[in-house]
């Protein structure tokens, strides 16, 4: 798991009540069960409303890449594309058959099967593409859902609060009560704002970080398919591959890697 996601709303939590406290607040004057309800389950009822049922099922998984580690190793990936360029190199790209068969990323595995077949470059380029923009969609879609929480929770907020104004206004008959209960109602629009801003539009933006993430990977692994199907030089290959990505910290290269390299260039 990711823990700086839950490390930053729980930095955030601190800072906002420990501000409130500070100022001489009391922390049970922030637990309103019914102003919870209001915010967070007409936030719910929103979003089960804006969306299809299909749309719905894919929340689990939008967790899971928001609060999950980096499932791509991208230094390694370049490593091994720069190692089925020098065995492609070497002994054609047939050669390639079986090992892209084993290779544990679906994109490189079938990208590299496509030219194991002999479809043409184009045609290669343009498959890989179509699963570029299908990764893009998905992971946009996967932000929105969360984006749409993000915008109706401060309105649900705002609903709870008029709600209870609308209590505190029909009960003037005791003037003594009138300030906490304002601040009670006041509370709905902390709950709707506070989420907002710190859990649901922050994890649209994680998902849509990781996305790009992702897409950058991807696209690497295209221009690697391309090139290890052009037959090009395993060393051009890893420069034209380290200026399209540079990752933060260069894979060690495995006996397989360093093996098929010294081979393609004897």
């Amino acid at each position: 798991m990711d823990i700086t996601i839950l490390l930053g709303i729980a930095a955030g939590l601190a800072a906002l009540v420990g501000g409130f406290m500070l100022e001489g607040g009391q922390f049970s004057g922030l637990l309103q069960w019914t102003a919870a309800l209001i915010v967070f389950g007409g936030t719910a009822a929103a979003v089960v409303i804006s969306y299809p049922v299909s749309k719905l099922r894919t929340i689990p998984e939008a967790l899971r890449i928001a609060f999950g580690k980096e499932p791509l190793d991208k230094g390694q990936l370049l490593e091994d594309i720069v190692a089925m360029s020098a065995i492609a190199r070497r002994s054609g790209v047939l050669a390639l058959e079986r090992s892209s068969m084993d290779h544990p990323n679906e994109f490189l595995r079938e990208g590299i099967q496509l030219v194991v077949d002999g479809t043409d470059q184009e045609q290669v380029k343009e498959i890989l593409e179509v699963e570029l923009d299908a990764v893009e969609q998905r992971y946009e879609g996967y932000a929105k859902i969360f984006e749409s929480a993000g915008g109706y929770a401060p309105t649900m907020g705002i609903i709870g609060t008029v709600m209870g104004l609308i209590h505190v206004l029909g009960s003037l008959t005791e003037p003594s009560e009138l300030g906490p209960s304002i601040a009670l109602a006041f509370t709905a629009t902390l709950y709707g704002v506070a989420s907002a801003n710190l859990i649901f539009l922050p994890i649209a933006s994680k998902i849509r970080a990781r996305g790009e993430d992702e897409l950058s990977t991807l696209e690497m692994l295209m221009q690697g398919i391309i090139a290890v199907q052009n037959g090009e030089n395993p060393q051009l290959v890893r420069k034209k591959l380290e200026f399209h990505h540079r990752p933060n910290r260069r894979a060690i290269p495995s006996a397989d890697t360093k093996e098929a390299l010294n081979e393609s260039t004897r």
